[in-house]
């Protein structure tokens, strides 16, 4: 598949599984590393791109998407950018931010897998 084919493939995968198969559970559970339900849920993702991408890719975007669901990265992010923290659209700017940045390694995955 072309770069492109893998990111909207890739794409698409992702947003089944972000917004249609993630549970009340892993959602309040994901960010700590020492709770399964981070690593139910990004094991889900990594299982999901296996559709699309090759069994290594697939994996590097469920470990990516296991440490992007902990918030560090994006923490760090809005501090560096100072970025809406609170207030009224703080939870929509959160939410963004995180789907961005799950695009983003897909689509850095579809540049080094696509031919």
């Amino acid at each position: 598949m072309t770069a492109t084919e893998l990111l909207v493939w890739g794409g698409a995968i992702h947003l089944a599984v972000d917004w249609l198969l993630q549970n009340e559970w892993m959602a309040a559970h994901k960010t700590d590393l020492r709770h399964p339900a981070g690593y139910v849920h990004a094991g889900i993702h990594g299982l999901a791109m296996l559709a699309v991408f090759p069994p290594l890719a697939a994996l590097a975007l469920g470990v990516t998407h296991l440490l992007i669901d902990t918030r560090k990265p994006l923490q760090w992010w809005s501090r560096l950018v100072t970025q809406t923290t609170s207030g009224p659209l703080a939870l929509d700017v959160h939410l963004w931010r995180d789907q961005a940045l799950h695009v983003a390694t897909i689509a850095v995955a579809a540049l080094v897998v696509g031919t």
